[in-house]
């Protein structure tokens, strides 16, 4: 697999970076089980820096784990412009107004076992009619960062929140 900085995008959004088209989006290469389906056209890249959000949580057996609650970032693109934001649903939101709300397909631990996961997502609802109201497709590759805290999880802690940075890019497809 290829490092995430051997990917280079001249340009993301043709509204953003006027001459640009998706074809100037160079796709990374990923495992089988993260390929989108045939008729999907890569559309947008967005590069997200932000944080995975966890709580320390007593499971069904009295157990205890740092239980994923919902990522908070910021969407851009490679020349560092706002794309807009990514939240809780998995929701990705756009300055223009529009959503896509996805729901995980598959997953693969990617390169890295300090970073969260490679996903494969399908969109459930889109809404707006801006860059997000075409997407079908999104994948997350690149991943740095983001991984459950390694602290003790327990009675002593519980609920306790934490914040983990993480980057990603994704990638939207229609």
């Amino acid at each position: 697999m290829k490092p995430a900085s051997f990917f280079f995008v001249a340009a993301v959004l043709p509204a953003l970076a006027p001459g640009a088209t998706a074809s100037s989006i160079v796709v990374p290469e990923v495992p089988a089980a993260l390929r989108v389906p045939a008729g999907q056209v890569v559309y947008l890249e967005a590069l997200a820096s932000g944080v995975q959000i966890y709580e320390c949580s007593q499971k069904s057996d009295s157990t205890y784990e740092w239980a994923f609650k919902a990522p908070e970032a910021s969407l851009s693109t490679r020349s560092g412009q706002p794309i807009g934001k990514h939240y809780a649903g998995p929701t990705w939101e756009s300055t223009d107004g529009s959503k896509v709300v996805a729901e995980i397909n598959a997953k693969d631990p990617g390169p890295s076992p300090s970073a969260i996961p490679w996903l494969l997502l399908t969109a459930k609802t889109n809404s707006g009619s801006g860059v997000f109201s075409a997407a079908k497709i999104i994948q997350r590759v690149a991943t740095t960062g983001g991984v459950a805290p390694k602290e003790s999880c327990g009675a002593a802690n519980l609920h306790q929140v934490t914040r983990v940075p993480y980057t990603a890019t994704y990638y939207f497809y229609r």
